[in-house]
């Protein structure tokens, strides 16, 4: 479907819906791992994680920050969580995932940096939203040569203008998004009221299926996480991010009206067990 853009739906992509066999173990459906940020910043990460973990990734865990170990200890239960102190340790962390997801909360800092360049690195695949993309606002080329697996970006339109800066001002969103894709090497999700899914190859989904009352602090994590869980257990980038999408504008409808995030990835096994139980 590439040249032109095709409105999200199901069809697009429930046929690779990673549904684990009866003899499936945890480790088989894969293995997300989620940087977090530091002591006073760690929410946002844990709501990505626990996304990841909703919608089937086997494995859950924060890499967090000796300072934040406590915190994000004292509030996960099903997601692990494991220190690392700088890159080395979290290199021996990241290669052991399918997926790593990095930024919520991040920081816009060198830690940040550097971190997202080591899980781009070593894991085997990579969503990388909020500051692990603001943080390369002056150096996206080094950004963008790290690259090279599969990988989603998750920018809301600021976000964008800070790594694209140049595309906004002088295409329509949907070309923005395709050649931001082209010129990243990785699947982009550019966000807003219709949110483009873009791939490297030129393939763009427009996604309608959404609500304003998604609104609201912590939705994009949620975003970020539902993706990366889906890339854990082996779907591929583009996939995973129109599926993404459109799983959590449903959530957004089903929720309305007073949502907070924290609702959305409780909403999941129902919608869960409404794809299962409508398999062909």
């Amino acid at each position: 479907m590439s040249g032109m853009a095709h409105t999200n739906t199901p069809e697009l992509w429930i046929g690779a819906w990673p549904w684990p066999s009866d003899d499936t173990h945890k480790h088989a459906r894969g293995a997300l791992g989620c940087v977090s940020g530091p002591a006073s910043s760690t929410g946002a990460a844990r709501l990505s994680a626990r996304s990841g973990l909703r919608i089937g990734a086997g494995l859950v865990t924060l890499f967090s920050p000796p300072g934040a170990v406590l915190v994000n200890a004292s509030h996960e239960t099903a997601v692990m969580v494991k220190a690392f102190r700088d890159t080395d340790e979290l290199a021996a962390l990241a290669g052991t995932c399918r997926c790593g997801l990095i930024g919520p909360g991040a920081g816009v800092t060198d830690e940040t940096r550097a971190n997202t360049l080591t899980v781009l690195k070593e894991a085997r695949s990579a969503v990388l939203d909020a500051d692990a993309l603001s943080v390369f606002k002056d150096d996206t080329e080094t950004l963008f040569a790290a690259i090279d697996k599969p990988a989603i970006l998750t920018p809301h339109p600021g976000e964008f203008k800070r790594i694209f800066p140049d595309l906004l001002d002088q295409h329509d969103r949907e070309t923005a998004a395709r050649i931001a894709a082209e010129r990243s090497g990785a699947v982009v999700i550019l966000k807003g009221q219709v949110s483009v899914i873009a791939a490297p190859d030129g393939r763009i989904v427009r996604n309608t299926h959404a609500t304003p009352f998604l609104a609201t602090a912590g939705s994009g994590d949620v975003l970020a996480g539902i993706a990366g869980g889906l890339l854990a257990q082996g779907m591929t980038a583009f996939d995973a991010a129109c599926a993404a999408c459109w799983v959590h504008g449903e959530l957004g409808l089903r929720l309305g009206p007073g949502l907070i995030a924290e609702d959305l990835p409780e909403a999941l096994p129902e919608l869960l067990s409404e794809f299962y139980d409508s398999r062909p």
